[in-house]
């Protein structure tokens, strides 16, 4: 009996849309990281630190609780990711910005506070500040971190800046500690204003005039000499923290584009 004719197994095509994903998968797989830390700040900044599931984060992102856990061992080291994504970045920037700057100490001060605005104040950012207030009697890992990352580097930034307007004879000598500690302050409250205290008040804050009269105040206390008498002029043109911000969306931007 003659044998059957063998039959070839014919291999079926791949669904258009399933090749179609290979290369959106590995957009998304490469992404991922940044996809999770900005699902988690959001989620951070709206329900607390105790609050925040790491499968909410997950849902948030668009992928499974599995996949967190292939980036960060646990919610803490999530937590200080987005400290470090978010905060750290700007903390760096203004260093660079002390070291470079060409104009006077005031002109300095100036740009460091309206710089902390906008970059990190006027945004969801701000949050985590309040998170740690409210949340670091629970968690003092989380808070000794944040200390050690954003607040002593706040206030070494704050001190480099009385340093150096104490060497060009413009700022009177005053010691580093309490006095970056009165420059921050007001800012954390301003913080504090916009992300709790501003729903129950009968009255409002203007961020900008709050800035502009903060200036003023310690620039009164701080100044001595010409300085002391000559007022600061007008700004011209951008803020140098303005043109920083645009490079730092520039370059997120970038990282986003080099992931897909």
């Amino acid at each position: 009996m003659p044998r059957s004719p063998r039959k070839t197994p014919v291999k079926t095509p791949a669904e258009p849309h399933q090749e179609a994903d290979a290369p959106r998968w590995s957009r998304r797989k490469a992404a991922r990281p940044q996809e999770l830390v900005a699902a988690a700040l959001d989620l951070f900044v709206e329900r607390g630190y105790a609050a925040t599931r790491l499968e909410d984060v997950a849902a948030a992102a668009g992928v499974s609780k599995g996949t967190v856990y292939l980036y960060f061992a646990n919610k803490e080291e999530l937590f200080k990711s987005v400290v470090r994504a978010n905060l750290v970045p700007a903390l760096s920037r203004g260093t660079e910005l002390v070291d470079r700057y060409e104009g006077s100490t005031p002109e300095l001060l100036r740009e460091l506070l309206r710089g902390w605005w906008g970059l990190i104040g006027a945004t969801p950012v701000a949050g985590l500040t309040k998170l740690i207030m409210a949340e670091s009697a629970n968690f003092p890992d989380i808070a000794r971190f944040y200390n050690e990352e954003v607040m002593v580097p706040g206030d070494e930034l704050f001190a480099r800046v009385l340093a150096r307007g104490v060497a060009r004879g413009e700022f009177r000598p005053m010691p580093a500690n309490p006095t970056t500690t009165l420059i921050c302050a007001p800012l954390v409250f301003l913080m504090l204003w916009q992300r709790a205290l501003r729903a129950t008040s009968e009255k409002d804050i203007d961020p900008e005039v709050f800035l502009d009269q903060l200036l003023d105040t310690l620039l009164f206390g701080l100044t001595t000499g010409a300085a002391r008498e000559r007022p600061l002029p007008p700004q011209q043109g951008p803020y140098v923290w303005e043109r920083i911000r645009d490079e730092m969306l520039a370059q997120d931007a970038g990282g986003e584009a080099s992931a897909e």
